[in-house]
């Protein structure tokens, strides 16, 4: 009985089955027929669960047998393997091994690289090096393995170095699994290295080429090693198709995804479930919804991945109505399949569903994941609901969740664009750790918030931290010095992207250079600016500029740019307020007509703005003239009463008819 009594937590773990064994024995016996102790091995390898393991590692224990090796190694290998084990109580076992063999170690190593902690993989291969055990062709395959899923490169290279120097460098599951992990580690001449060695090339390590170079997403690499592969007589089988179908799906490329379809179909090549749904996935992601569609409804079985991806398929091209019916029909919806539809219904800007989606989810019992935070996060961000992104971060909070660096990123660009800066600011110094868009998000807020020098501060801050800007970066901060009126740093950072950050001047730079300059009153140099852009401006230059000419009464260029809007965008209702608004205030009531006129003529009614207002933890949102509200009509009672009162003190509550912005309020 001193195993048990060695380690007090496996003998918690066996309390149980030691309690119970004399009640349950005779089931133990009616199902394995009076376990004699020379047989125990071979009853363990007829155990179906974890129960009836657990009963015989009892007997193990009661009869003594707690030396027999070959008995306990099967026990964890069970465990650490099947697939009813339990990996954690193969370890606890391991540990009160004083001497475990080579075959208990490959067997946890064996777990640990297929499971969720691939890292003790590669610490228990270095415990058995260090026990003096050598490991062989059976252990070194699932430490690579290990090391692919955390892109280790120097244990791989070690691993490599001690597969030659045993002799078993050569064999096929040793070169493959060295394909995979060099792709992984993103080491192209490594991987054709071990592959160009391999003197009798299986489709296996045909598949570890083609699978790194679809991952990489090279198509054109996939595809010729393809070519190569059929002319040497060899028949891809699904692992093959659903790479290079993947790879296509990466890069929307319909002509190869549709040669690959046809060649499918030409052979009479027989495809499972995952070939179809990675045809569906391929279509769907290529944007050719019809024959996305043609898949899906010839498939013989469809599962929630089929489903999903028409789901996606929809919504990606704006069909979100559509998309709903699928996610309607749906006979089995999982995380996934509810995170496309609300990221539909984001990407639409329909953020209001996107959150009465998730709360549907929520009381449908899926748990939501980081994804799903992520979609919610920004609706919030979108319509200002303050209120609900605190609940997704105190839902955060409270189940101990561990967010990425996205998710972070996400939780502080909802609370920076709900007015929280302070907050925002207090998560991103929070942050365990902070990569280019956590800089490019706090760079933004404080852009948003018209502070100016702290986004030039937090700018000198990131590059002392050894993180390079990018094109957003710098967009991020021309606008701070825009929203602050910092003409000079904005001109310095402005003529700096080149020489310094090796940054080409994009639109949207030249877009915050000529707001800046024309939020100073410098319209001459902004005009300048504009003439000698290597690109067409657009809408938002032109817009800037506009705006400009109404802040300082600039009718004459005014004029000018709208002839160059009207061109781009004819039908666009928000630069005919702009420039009827420019001749109210300037008080050329005729051209104020004639805008007027001329929108009527084509048809053109101004946007009707959506306020938002928040109340007792609800947000609610309103047009002009709404009626929809439940109590619509007190509200009204109570605003004629207020203008009824606001009259009698002597104040005017008309509406200027000229102002088309304000008269819609």
């Amino acid at each position: 009985m001193s195993f048990t009594l060695k380690y007090s937590t496996v003998g918690s773990r066996l309390k149980h089955s030691l309690f119970h064994f004399h009640f349950l024995s005779t089931t133990l016996t009616h199902r394995f027929k009076s376990p004699a102790h020379q047989n125990l091995h071979h009853l363990l390898e007829r155990c179906l669960s974890m129960r009836e393991l657990k009963l015989l590692h009892a007997q193990i224990i009661l009869r003594g047998l707690t030396q027999e090796t070959l008995t306990l190694g099967k026990l964890i290998s069970f465990c650490a393997v099947a697939d009813t084990g339990n990996l954690e109580y193969a370890r606890l076992v391991f540990e009160q091994m004083p001497e475990p063999n080579k075959f208990m170690y490959n067997s946890l190593i064996r777990g640990y690289s297929n499971g969720d902690d691939p890292i003790r993989a590669i610490l228990i291969y270095r415990r058995m090096i260090g026990s003096g055990l050598s490991p062989n062709e059976f252990t070194l395959p699932f430490v690579l393995k290990a090391c692919a899923r955390k892109s280790a490169y120097w244990e791989a290279v070690l691993v490599h170095g001690q597969a030659i120097k045993l002799g078993i460098g050569s064999q096929v599951c040793m070169q493959n699994a060295l394909i995979s992990v060099y792709f992984v580690c993103r080491l192209i001449q490594c991987a054709w290295k071990v592959f160009d060695e391999i003197l009798e090339k299986t489709l296996v390590s045909w598949n570890s080429m083609i699978g790194g170079y679809s991952r990489m997403g090279c198509r054109k690499e996939a595809f010729l090693l393809f070519q190569g592969m059929r002319k040497l007589g060899m028949e891809p089988d699904e692992f093959t198709l659903v790479s290079l179908l993947s790879v296509c799906s990466q890069g929307c490329d319909l002509y190869l995804g549709r040669y690959l379809h046809l060649y499918i179909v030409i052979m009479g090549i027989k495809v499972d479930l995952i070939v179809r749904n990675a045809l569906l996935d391929m279509y769907a992601k290529c944007g050719h919804l019809h024959s996305a569609k043609m898949v899906f409804d010839h498939m013989p079985d469809k599962n929630v991945v089929s489903w999903t991806s028409m789901v996606t398929a929809y919504g990606r091209q704006g069909l979100t109505q559509s998309a709903q019916q699928i996610f309607d029909s749906m006979p089995v919806k999982n995380v996934v399949s509810w995170n496309s539809m609300i990221s539909s219904y984001v990407q639409e800007g329909r953020c209001r569903e996107a959150l009465n989606l998730f709360h549907k989810m929520c009381d449908s019992r899926v748990v939501p994941d980081e994804a799903t935070l992520v979609s919610v996060l920004s609706a919030c961000s979108q319509i200002g609901d303050l209120i609900m992104g605190k609940k997704i971060h105190n839902y955060m909070c409270s189940n101990n969740l561990t967010p990425s660096v996205t998710l972070y990123n996400s939780l502080m660009d909802m609370y920076a664009k709900c007015g929280a800066l302070r907050i925002a600011m207090d998560v991103f110094y929070e942050m365990p750790e902070q990569n280019l868009v956590s800089w490019n998000v706090v760079i933004g807020a404080m852009a948003l918030h018209g502070c100016g020098l702290e986004a030039i501060d937090l700018f000198e801050k990131m590059q002392a931290c050894r993180v390079w800007p990018d094109e957003i970066t710098l967009t991020g901060l021309l606008s701070a010095c825009s929203h602050s009126g910092l003409v000079e740093l904005g001109r310095y950072y402005f003529d700096k992207m080149i020489s310094i950050y090796r940054l080409s001047h994009e639109i949207e730079h030249y877009a915050c250079m000529v707001d800046l300059l024309g939020r100073s009153g410098l319209l001459e140099e902004a005009i300048r600016l504009i003439g000698g852009m290597p690109m067409k401006p657009d809408v938002v230059v032109w817009g800037a500029l506009l705006g400009a000419c109404r802040t300082y009464g600039n009718i004459e260029v005014a004029k000018q740019i709208l002839k160059q809007l009207l061109v781009m965008e004819p039908q666009n209702p928000g630069l005919y307020v702009l420039l009827s608004n420019i001749y109210c205030e300037a008080e050329r009531w005729e051209d104020v007509k004639k805008i007027r006129k001329l929108m009527n003529d084509h048809g053109i009614k101004k946007c009707r703005a959506i306020s938002f207002i928040e109340m007792d933890g609800c947000v609610y949102e309103f047009l002009v003239d709404d009626k929809r509200h439940e109590t619509s009509s007190s509200i009204y009672c109570i605003l004629d009463q207020l203008t009824d009162h606001l009259k009698s003190l002597g104040y005017s509550c008309s509406l200027s008819s000229a102002y088309l912005d304000v008269e819609e309020i």
